[in-house]
């Protein structure tokens, strides 16, 4: 498009895409050339069916106007014996290639037969006139020469285009050798008159012009063909990609989530998606809804590893991943077996519900056995790795509430007071053995198990002593199946180790039975593909074919090939035509030739004769060169690395191209002014003829026996063949609408008929007839009628592949969108489940069975429980509000330093900051390099900074104390709300316990069936220590964290000694925050490294300008920007 200074590029992509070396290179690289080879074998069938049905009917009316037009009928026999006999041995001949195992081993015979057709149609035309010659002395003109020659191009099976021209100059040759030899009366009168008036170089323009359409039709099927091929390629390719997306999709929610929330989570998902497309944005991704539902008669079980502290600070990170994705793993098996669904990991807790999902009456049973399987499974991770670990177990049976709350990273969860009492009897409980609740006694058979009562401890318990709840050990199972089968455990793997990242993006795997499928079912689907509106192997059986599974029927087309849809219809008819400029080069050869007979047939001289194909033939050539320029331009300038800039012409030229090639209505009347244009040069032709003179000139020279010494009048062989050419450069234009094509062809072949029965009968009927006492008229209407029929069938064909085409592109459009929404909502899923940079792991090293781990020197660790909190429906609705606002601030803590949600374990909210893998000491795969940054282009950099100065990686203790104090003045705010509210005034206090400790931490991905993004590490122990010692309303840290607290400015209180279980009493402290929930500053030693943030939704940094005075870094904090 030109601009304002008349300077533009050149854009040749979308026209190159239909440029038939452009689709036979892409068949080639997608390797589909055999495939596309079958294909066109079936396509050419179904045309070789097409022409039988249409050659039997040609014969048929052309014999029975023989005889029943001509009174001396002994004369045409022979004619009609030899025409039948042909056509039968011609019909015989082509039927071998129906035959798929004959043709499969002899390709050769499908070029043998088509020669062999046209041949026996050549022979028996020719046969005709010469026999007629010699043995009545009559001159017979030909009949099927422009029949055979579309035949050839069009519906004989002749696969390569050249073969096709080859065969058809043949045929053009050997009717130019009888004009020579019997029309022409021998070769040097034909030399002589060659260009003389009505010489034979008209009927040698004729043949080119008749095969330049023939070469026309076949570059232009091919094209189409191939471009439907590489669409349907792509169909079936986006089908099967976005059928194996859902599936990832619904595998990666079902094993997070429980299909009866899983599923309107997808629906919103994609909803929220369409209407963020649609301009209709929110700030977060889901809207606040509360997915919570009651679920009764289930049982619960709590596991707890004996010693788990101990383990995640003494082993290695990579030891540590498979020691637990070892024990994890066989943990989801075990649940798989017994039908019980795994919740959550809670560091050292694996707990999970039977009877969840579905109902299960054995829920209790399951649930027991699953615990002494546990057992069983850590004793033999403990002798194997050599580990001094036990397992704790507790299970209750009761009702829960079971949902996800919250707005980032989703979690299934379960709360409710049985869910409690479960907890209590796992931490009361005696290591190696299962301890069970009065409530699960009830639904076991007791004969079944080894039951002791309970510990002491769990006797003395207030909640157990509260609610009378009995306590009871079970040792084992006395009838325990041994029927724990190798097959069973293979089935068990086969169900197991990262189910749902195992089905990644075909085009990407590497898996060679996937991609076995993939080309299985690509095949299945080319097979089906359609070639016609009907099905011919159901209609025509030969050599043993049988009938095999009908295509589906295309119920959308009507019988007169247009979209019952009228929108698709009209999408249809707008669409750009790519191929415009073949169309206008045709018409524009087909214009020349007929300019030339035009001149070469007549010597009658008038303005009209001269001026009207003199203007059509200069509108013409202005027409090619708008159609080709930008063509040439791409050629010559187009390749160029440095893209070309154009002038102000060329600008012109492009745009005038691009218009005419958008514009339905100025492509119609383009079409409209060549063909009607080609058609009045040879109404020009035609009515200079003087009817009066050339009837007594006729008699005058039939009279006294002499030749006239010019032409007075046009030929009438001449102008049919003319009118024919017409007729089929008026069903040659592509993207015209059939109808249009069909009324303009009707209105030409009734013209034309009409000046043969009315205008210039006598002309008409005094040329040379195709056979003795078969008046000429009729064998001019025949000839014209035949081609009209012709050409009407194969655009019928054409216009079936282009409409299923077009149907096909409308379909892949909608699968494109349907994936790119699919392949969105999983992002958006795997976003909300797992930290953004595991998403890529998740999706690839996952779906190869690979474990992942992650080592940081410095992260840290929040712990925030909310107190004072009951867990019934009505403080779940306040719970999810709260975390929900919690969740929001995540949004504000997305640039430099991340906060990630880690989990929500009842109460309590776990997030952390610091687990950017840019900064990871180390991890499994080689990845740190490799992956794209999932933030801002100043990652790269701050990577390098932190390089080089280690200290201020420090940082992320600051943001994660930020990121503490607005929670508290989120919780504040919204008690504030609250406390309005007369029904929800008692269900909370607003007050918060938070704990934050720092240091080394290990990441990885752990378990089988629901694999698990968890970290481990002496910073996760201290925060959830500090956080359960912790004051309600302060965040206590540990001392490493008060000191990097301090250097930043935060004042920070010594509290004292604490007792922390695994580690003793150790120095604690409070940071410093004042009643106007700001942090107590002090003069700071280290300042953030970051002064203001890129993110939209933030309008201020929390992060304070080094030079920003001591009295305001109380002030500082993101979420005075809640109410913006």
């Amino acid at each position: 498009m030109p601009n304002n200074r008349g300077i533009c590029q050149l854009n040749y992509a979308r026209e190159r895409m239909w440029e038939p070396g452009y689709l036979k290179a892409k068949c080639a690289e997608l390797r589909l050339e055999s495939e596309f080879r079958l294909y066109r074998i079936r396509l050419w069938k179904s045309y070789l069916l097409t022409f039988f049905v249409l050659h039997v009917f040609v014969t048929s009316v052309h014999c029975a106007l023989l005889l029943a037009t001509i009174e001396r009928v002994s004369i045409i026999y022979f004619d009609v014996a030899l025409t039948l006999a042909c056509s039968v041995v011609l019909i015989l001949v082509l039927s071998v290639n129906f035959c798929d195992e004959f043709i499969a081993k002899h390709t050769w015979y499908m070029y043998a037969s088509s020669i062999f057709a046209s041949m026996t149609l050549v022979f028996a035309d020719l046969s005709e006139s010469i026999y007629h010659t010699y043995a009545h002395n009559w001159i017979l003109g030909t009949f099927y020469d422009t029949y055979i020659i579309y035949m050839i191009y069009m519906f004989l099976p002749i696969h390569f285009i050249s073969g096709a021209v080859l065969l058809a100059l043949l045929v053009s040759g050997i009717y130019i050798l009888y004009f020579v030899l019997f029309i022409a009366q021998g070769f040097a009168q034909f030399v002589t008159a060659l260009f003389a008036v009505g010489g034979m170089s008209v009927d040698i323009v004729h043949y080119l012009c008749l095969n330049l359409v023939g070469i026309f039709y076949r570059v232009m099927n091919d094209t189409v063909v191939r471009s439907s091929f590489l669409d349907r390629h792509q169909y079936i390719k986006e089908n099967i990609w976005l059928r194996n997306a859902r599936l990832q999709e619904k595998q990666l929610l079902d094993s997070i989530l429980p299909p009866q929330i899983s599923l309107p989570l997808q629906k919103h998902i994609q909803g929220r998606i369409i209407m963020a497309n649609q301009g209709v944005h929110s700030w977060t991704a889901l809207e606040r809804t509360m997915a919570i539902q009651i679920h009764p008669d289930v049982s619960i079980l709590y596991a707890d590893v004996v010693n788990y502290t101990q383990l995640t600070t003494t082993l290695t990170v990579e030891k540590l991943v498979k020691v637990l994705h070892d024990l994890y793993g066989r943990f989801d098996m075990a649940a798989y077996r017994y039908k019980v669904q795994r919740i959550k990991f809670l560091g050292d807790c694996y707990y999970c519900v039977a009877g969840l999902s579905e109902p299960d009456p054995d829920h209790a049973t399951n649930c027991v056995s699953l615990g002494l399987s546990m057992i069983t499974n850590i004793m033999e991770v403990r002798d194997l790795h050599s580990l001094d670990i036990n397992m704790r177990i507790g299970v209750h049976s009761g009702n829960l509430f079971a949902g996800v709350i919250g707005e980032a990273k989703l979690q299934f969860d379960i709360w409710g007071l049985d869910v409690t009492i479960a907890n209590v009897l796992e931490s009361t409980g005696v290591p190696g053995f299962v301890h069970i609740s009065s409530a699960t006694l009830n639904y076991l058979n007791v004969n079944r198990f080894a039951i002791e009562d309970g510990p002491e401890t769990a006797r003395e318990h207030p909640l157990l002593q509260k609610y009378r709840v009995g306590t009871y050990i079970i040792r084992q199972d006395l009838q325990m199946d041994d029927e724990d089968s190798d097959d069973f455990l293979g089935e068990l793997h086969a169900h197991s180790l990262f189910e749902v990242g195992a089905g990644p993006r075909l085009s990407d795997s590497a898996n060679q039975n996937i991609r076995a499928v993939f080309h299985e079912e690509l095949r299945e689907e080319f097979r089906k593909m359609p070639v016609s509106a009907f099905n011919h192997e159901s209609l025509f059986g030969i050599c043993g074919l049988k009938s095999k599974k009908e295509l589906p029927a295309y119920h959308q087309l009507n019988i007169c090939l247009t979209f019952t849809d009228r929108t698709l219809e009209r999408d249809y008819l707008k669409q750009t035509d790519y191929m415009f400029k073949y169309s206008i080069i045709l018409g524009w050869c087909v214009g020349c030739g007929v300019v030339y007979i035009e001149l070469m047939d007549t010597q009658a001289v008038c303005p009209s004769c001269i001026f009207l194909p003199a203007t059509v033939a200069i509108i013409q050539c202005i027409l090619t060169f708008i159609a080709w320029y930008k063509k040439y331009c791409w050629t010559r300038y187009g390749q160029h690395s440095v893209p070309h800039q154009y002038n102000r012409f060329s600008c012109f030229i492009f745009h005038v191209h691009e218009k005419i090639l958008s514009s339905l209505p100025i492509r119609i009347c383009i079409y409209l002014f060549l063909v009607l244009s080609s058609f009045f040069v040879i109404c020009v032709i035609v009515m200079s003829c003087k009817r009066d003179e050339f009837e007594m000139a006729y008699i005058e020279e039939r009279l006294f026996h002499y030749e006239q010494e010019a032409k007075i009048c046009f030929h009438p062989w001449v102008t049919t063949n003319m009118i024919s050419l017409m007729i089929c450069l008026t069903f040659t234009f592509t993207h015209i609408p059939i109808m249009v094509k069909t009324v303009v062809a009707t209105l030409e072949t009734a013209g034309y008929l009409m000046l043969i029965f009315f205008q210039f009968d006598f002309v008409f009927h005094h040329s040379i007839t195709t056979n003795p006492s078969f008046k000429s008229e009729y064998a001019h209407a025949l000839l014209v009628c035949i081609t009209f029929l012709t050409m009407f069938v194969k655009e019928r064909q054409i216009e079936f592949t282009n409409k299923v085409n077009f149907n096909w592109r409308v379909e892949l459009r909608k699968k494109e969108n349907d994936a790119s929404l699919t392949n969105h909502s999983i992002i958006i899923i795997l976003n909300n489940i797992l930290p953004s940079h595991i998403v890529d792991v998740y999706l690839n090293s996952l779906a190869k069975h690979e474990l992942y781990y992650e080592n940081y020197e410095m992260v840290s660790v929040m712990f925030a429980m909310l107190i004072n909190f009951e867990m019934d429906l009505r403080s779940l609705r306040v719970l999810n509000e709260i975390i929900a606002d919690f969740d929001t601030l995540l949004l504000f803590y997305k640039e430099y330093y991340t906060v990630e949600k880690i989990k929500i374990v009842g109460c309590t909210y776990m997030a952390a900051c610091g687990l950017d893998l840019n900064f990871a000491g180390s991890t499994s795969t080689n990845r740190k390099t490799s992956m794209p940054s999932t933030d801002d282009n100043d990652r790269p950099n701050r990577r390098l900074m932190f390089q080089e100065k280690g200290e201020d990686i420090e940082e992320v203790v600051f943001v994660m104390a930020s990121y503490a104090l607005d929670m508290m003045r989120t919780l504040a705010n919204s008690n504030e709300v609250y406390q309005s509210i007369a029904g929800d005034r008692n269900i909370t206090d607003g007050t918060i316990a938070i704990g934050i400790s720092s240091g080394e931490v290990m990441a990885g991905i752990v378990g089988a069936s629901q694999p698990h993004y968890d970290i481990w590490g002496n910073p996760v122990n201290m925060a959830s220590r500090m956080e359960s010692t912790g004051l309600p309303g302060h965040i206590q840290v540990t001392e490493e964290t008060a000191r990097i607290l301090q250097d930043f400015g935060i004042s920070c209180s010594y509290r004292g000694q604490t007792f922390v279980k695994g580690r003793g009493k150790i120095p604690t402290y409070l940071v410093g925050i004042d009643e106007n929930l700001n942090f107590i500053s002090k003069e700071a030693t280290r300042f953030p490294s970051h002064q203001e943030r890129s993110t939209v939704i933030s309008l201020q940094s929390t992060y304070s300008h080094p030079e920003v005075g001591n009295n305001s870094m109380g002030s500082l904090s993101r979420h005075t920007l809640q109410g913006i």
